[in-house]
């Protein structure tokens, strides 16, 4: 059998905390006033009405770390360090659109593989036929749904490594979003390597040699280039 931790609710922005609702305290719902009760009764539609608050964990019991020195505090905020960029922006996109590309052929045949059902949401989703029909974040987020409502058993992946299934899936996520929006500053050396390593630990979670072997590839003659300009 394998090991589950509950999740929570996914979305597509990958928020866990903001999906959570406590359940209300009592003391959170107040009674209406009797005379409105009473007209409510004798309607048939005698309800309670939530008091709003805004209170939360951080208006309880709490504490500060004493601030540090002024001196201490302008040693952190004087001009970060420059960090190498040697690859121009055509270069950089070309990499990070290999990238995302060769991870929906991963999702698509990790999904074909095991015949995990794809929702298509009462016919407003379009069939996948191909890795193209669905954006990386849709691959992602329906490998997180799969996951969480524990239809991916912890046998076909890396090891097992259920636990860290969600984690790795959330790391590559800035991969489509630095590949589609071209507006974006250039990212430097190491962030680009960064990428690359965070796709390829997916496709190895996902037991897909031959995308493990590609993007390792990648990743090798992305770190030559730099190198080379270094």
């Amino acid at each position: 059998t394998s090991s589950w931790e509950p999740q929570g609710r996914i979305s597509p922005e990958g928020s866990y905390v903001d999906d959570y609702v406590p359940s209300p305290s009592p003391t959170e719902y107040a009674l209406e006033p009797s005379s409105k009760s009473a007209k409510s009764r004798s309607e048939g539609k005698g309800h309670q009405q939530r008091r709003p608050s805004n209170r939360d964990e951080f208006d309880g019991p709490h504490q500060f770390i004493p601030r540090p020195s002024p001196e201490y505090i302008a040693q952190q905020e004087r001009e970060l360090p420059h960090l190498p960029t040697n690859l121009v922006v055509h270069e950089q996109d070309s990499i990070l659109t290999r990238v995302n590309d060769r991870l929906s052929q991963c999702a698509f045949d990790f999904v074909a593989k095991y015949q995990f059902p794809i929702p298509l949401a009462n016919g407003e989703m379009r069939p996948v036929e191909r890795p193209q029909d669905r954006e990386w974040t849709e691959w992602v987020y329906l490998l997180k749904r799969l996951a969480t409502k524990r239809r991916i058993p912890a046998r076909v992946l890396y090891n097992g490594q259920i636990k860290q299934f969600i984690t790795i899936l959330e790391n590559s996520l800035e991969m489509r979003h630095a590949a589609k929006h071209q507006s974006r500053p250039l990212k430097d050396d190491r962030n680009i390597l960064q990428l690359i390593s965070a796709g390829i630990q997916v496709a190895k979670i996902l037991k897909d040699s031959p995308a493990m072997a590609a993007l390792d590839d990648l990743y090798v003659q992305t770190e030559h280039q730099i190198q080379e300009r270094s």
